[in-house]
């Protein structure tokens, strides 16, 4: 299969089911958007030393894939290769929050994005989750979609908050505060 199809050369790309949309549509907008937040934890993979940090980095690319094409897939059609985001996406960030929250120390005030690159790279990603969380919204907005794929983007962005946490508090890191 060739990488390029030419069928997108004049601003239109195709959604699963076959309906043709402008590249600037909101749901292209709001899966390129998932798209760029599955590219930065990549990045963050590749600078995360931690096993099981990582693999929890991985799983949620592959879920990222999951919401990308949910949103890629109009609510009419009705497809055996697309993988709908349900709750038990929104309930597996939602364990791993409370289990790494318990091993933290509790917060006091804002603290700074940063530490080292793993932690820092993710807290990127949390800001692009979110970014791609107000696409979803404004899409949600216009056309019927799982409303589902927002939770589990709500949810995701406080995950990565957390795990940006979690990996320099197992780095060694020390937060910095906001001092405002």
């Amino acid at each position: 299969m060739k990488i390029y199809t030419k069928t997108g050369d004049l601003g239109e790309t195709g959604l699963f089911g076959g309906r043709r949309v402008p590249k600037h549509h909101l749901r292209i907008e709001a899966y390129g958007t998932v798209d760029e937040t599955n590219a930065m934890l990549g990045l963050a993979a590749s600078r995360c030393s931690d096993s099981e940090l990582l693999n929890a980095i991985l799983r949620v690319q592959s879920e990222l894939f999951s919401v990308g094409s949910d949103l890629a897939t109009p609510l009419d059609v009705q497809s055996a290769h697309i993988v709908r985001v349900d709750d038990t996406f929104v309930q597996r960030l939602e364990r791993e929050i409370d289990a790494w929250e318990e091993t933290l120390p509790a917060l006091k005030n804002f603290i700074l994005p940063g530490g080292n690159e793993s932690a820092a790279t993710l807290h990127v990603a949390r800001t692009i989750c979110r970014r791609a969380e107000r696409a979803v919204t404004a899409l949600a907005e216009q056309e019927a979609i799982n409303p589902v794929t927002q939770r589990y983007l709500n949810r995701l962005a406080d995950w990565l908050f957390v795990l940006a946490r979690t990996a320099n508090h197992r780095a060694g890191n020390e937060e910095t505060g906001w001092s405002g």
